[in-house]
C-alpha cells in the first residue's frame, strides 16, 4: 500500500485487524506523511499485540506487523529525533 494522505492509515489498520501482512511503501510520500505513517504503524502494531518482524525493504518502506526495527533503522530514527531508546 502506498498512502497518499494520512486518512489512508485506516485501510492499514483494517488490514492489521484482519491479520493480513501489510507492506507500506513510503517512497513517493512527503517526509511529514512518511513520519506520521511510521508512527501510526508502530503504535498500531504495539496496540494490536501482533507479533512479527519489521524490516526495511526499500527506501523508505516498512513492513507492519511489529514495532521492532532493524538496528540501523533505529539509529537513523534516533539521529532524526524520531526515536529514543
Amino acid at each position: 500500500m502506498a498512502p497518499a494522505r494520512f486518512s489512508d492509515a485506516q485501510e492499514i489498520g483494517d488490514m492489521v485487524k484482519a491479520s493480513s501482512p501489510v507492506i507500506v511503501n513510503l517512497q513517493a510520500s512527503e517526509k511529514d506523511l512518511a513520519r506520521r505513517m511510521i508512527d501510526f504503524c508502530s503504535g498500531l502494531t504495539y496496540a494490536s499485540g501482533v507479533d512479527g518482524e519489521g524490516r526495511r525493504i526499500g527506501v523508505p518502506a516498512h513492513t507492519g506487523r511489529t514495532s521492532r526495527f532493524p538496528p540501523k533503522s533505529g539509529q537513523r530514527l534516533q539521529e532524526n529525533g524520531l526515536f529514543r531508546s
